[in-house]
């Protein structure tokens, strides 16, 4: 059967109307008279058998129905439009804001399986990417765990064990047998999540004096360093898988810490269903599945 659809001049002369709150104005908008938005407007109220507007001499007012009304057909039509612009003027570009560790080590190897990588513009944040849509530039934010944010939706992505990384250079010099070896080495904090006492506890060592070392404001540069031989850091698992198959790091010990959240993806409400945003968004959760490192429980995870 066909979809039995309103007639779409009354939906636009409505929309419009809806948006300026003022049947001049939206006129102006769809070069028609007032005259002719207002007839729209009441064979739309006809063919839906309901009022959408209260009327008060030239004054007007949404119904509680025409104002829901309006607000699912704002979007819908911005969605249209999104669309059309698509097709008439090519692919558009998606702009995502990322923590470096994610992006250098997780998803810029992974891109070139993305269809439509040529047009991801990616910017990294030294600290928590911002939240903040309106001045971040960004279509799509990778933000560290899964805080929820009201206006925005937020999908978890990835959570993780972590262990000890070190650079084969320094392996090569040191004696690494058991776990209490690696007090004598330089080991680096991070300053947020920072593990080290709970990988020492699960490791039989609790409350054991740590050795001084600087911290870094985030995990990418930590382990910037042991690939440059300088020490020992705490590596996420989920992150770090590729950097250990191609040999420029290797794990110590089979001791982790209990997994956690470490990665979600965030965008505006209002824009999740947008097709560029929707389908990077399933493609990082395709991958982030293929690899098993969804958190646990999350409902997609089963899918």
């Amino acid at each position: 059967m066909g979809r039995k659809l309103p007639p779409f001049a009354a939906v636009r002369a409505f929309e419009a109307t809806a948006r300026y709150m003022s049947v001049k104005d939206a006129a102006d908008e769809l070069c028609l008279t007032p005259s002719a938005v207002s007839h729209q407007i009441k064979a739309l109220e006809g063919y839906l058998d309901t009022r959408l507007f209260e009327r008060s001499g030239n004054r007007i007012a949404l119904t509680l129905t025409g104002a829901s009304y309006a607000g699912k057909l704002s979007h819908l039509l911005d969605s249209l439009l999104d669309e059309t612009e698509a097709v008439r003027v090519g692919p558009r570009i998606l702009r995502v804001l990322s923590t470096p560790g994610f992006a250098a080590r997780w998803l810029v190897p992974r891109l070139p399986r993305l269809d439509f990588a040529r047009d991801i513009r990616l910017r990294v944040s030294n600290g928590a990417p911002s939240l903040d849509f309106a001045t971040n530039e960004a279509d799509v934010v990778i933000q560290w765990a899964d805080r929820p944010t009201p206006g925005l939706s937020v999908q978890p992505l990835m959570a993780s064990v972590r262990y000890p990384v070190i650079s084969p250079t320094l392996k090569a010099r040191e004696d690494m047998r058991r776990p209490e070896d690696l007090l004598r080495l330089t080991l680096f904090y991070d300053e947020t999540d920072d593990a080290w006492p709970e990988w020492f506890a699960a490791a039989g060592l609790a409350g054991v004096a740590l050795p001084a070392g600087p911290t870094y404001p985030n995990c990418e540069l930590s382990t910037t360093m042991v690939e440059q031989g300088q020490g020992v850091s705490l590596a996420y698992d989920a992150v770090v898988r590729g950097t250990l198959a191609s040999g420029r790091l290797e794990r110590l010990f089979d001791i982790v810490t209990p997994s956690i959240a470490i990665y979600s993806v965030a965008c505006q409400e209002a824009r999740a269903d947008e097709s560029r945003i929707a389908a990077f968004r399933a493609w990082l959760r395709a991958e982030a599945e293929a690899e098993g490192v969804l958190p646990a429980g999350h409902p997609q995870a089963a899918e």
